[in-house]
């Protein structure tokens, strides 16, 4: 799909069936006929997205007299529970910016609202510096989105009440529900980052680049992006720092249940050893045994059955194993 922007009531007289007053076209799943359409009104080459997905920086980045090709990874589907990333091409020029993509992605909409809403008619650098703004807008509330998640899970793992032994078992399955949970988180930070990184590197590059024809206002906002994506770097490691944190304390906690476990288990193994010697003994039926012929033998063996369970019983609670 070709969009164009502003919108096209302005078409009439326009070359190649592009609106007159066009200074934004927006390629989304673009056909071959509407590559060539723009490409033969712009006489420019636009990308494909073998040649965007290269992470080498001469191939994101490029600088012709008054040209800029650009790329970068965003993340699409950031409100589902499976985001990815995405790649997107920008080309800027002082007349006319050209991006292409391959998912639907909130920040172009935005933008284009924002700039070309209301009969707006920005400059191509206007549209260009305000799409990188709303990619770092977008970002930014995508990372305090992970933190509300990280605090979430952190008050849950250490401000939770303690289940007990006997739902150490759904516990467990919970704690490794939440080991799922933030190695989504991690995931997704991750991927807001390598975002980032690119903006990072095309604020600076197109500021540097476009100082003939970029003019000093937006190159200022440029400088202004390039700071912002610096702090939120610093905030990334630390959401890093968070995940890795919880991911510990997660790993222990099942740890810490698991032995519960174990030790319910051992406990109950132990106490069991003395009936069953005593059970064993007295089943095998030999006639020289005494306690056979005893008025309460039968009594006794119930007994000693009896004291040899609760005895190890009380000295594992004295101890305080369980």
């Amino acid at each position: 799909m070709l969009t164009f922007h502003p919108s096209s009531k302005t078409s009439a007289g326009g070359k190649h069936g592009v609106p007159a007053g066009a200074v934004w076209m927006d390629l989304f799943k673009a056909e071959p006929a509407e590559i060539a359409l723009v490409e033969d009104h712009t006489g420019l080459s636009v990308p494909v997205l073998d040649e965007l997905r290269r992470i080498e920086r001469s191939s994101q980045m490029v600088a012709e007299k008054q040209m800029l090709c650009l790329s970068a990874p965003v993340l699409a589907n950031a409100d589902s529970d499976h985001p990815s990333l995405s790649y997107i091409g920008l080309i800027v020029t002082p007349k006319v910016l050209i991006t292409t993509r391959f998912t639907e992605l909130k920040v172009f909409e935005t933008t284009a609202n924002r700039v070309c809403g209301a009969g707006a008619a920005p400059s191509s650098t206007e549209v260009f510096v305000n799409l990188l703004e709303a990619l770092i807008d977008r970002e930014a509330d995508l990372l305090e989105t992970a933190r509300g998640y990280l605090d979430n899970i952190s008050h849950q793992v250490f401000r939770a009440k303690a289940d007990g032994v006997k739902t150490a078992i759904r516990s467990s399955g919970v704690l490794r529900a939440t080991l799922q949970k933030l190695g989504r988180i991690g995931d997704r930070v991750s991927m807001i980052r390598e975002s980032l990184m690119s903006v990072g590197r095309i604020a600076p590059f197109a500021r540097e680049m476009g100082k003939g024809w970029i003019d000093a206002d937006k190159r200022e906002r440029l400088t202004a992006i390039a700071a912002d994506v610096d702090s939120l770097n610093l905030f990334v490691e630390h959401l890093f720092g968070k995940v890795q944190f919880l991911l510990d304390a997660v790993v222990g906690l099942i740890g810490i249940e698991q032995n519960d476990i174990f030790k319910v288990l051992t406990i109950w193994s132990v106490v069991g050893i003395a009936p069953t010697l005593v059970a064993g003994v007295y089943g095998m039926n030999f006639q020289n045994m005494p306690e056979y012929h005893w008025k309460y033998g039968y009594e006794y063996g119930l007994a000693l059955l009896a004291v040899t369970t609760i005895v190890p019983l009380i000295w594992f609670k004295w101890r305080k194993w369980f």
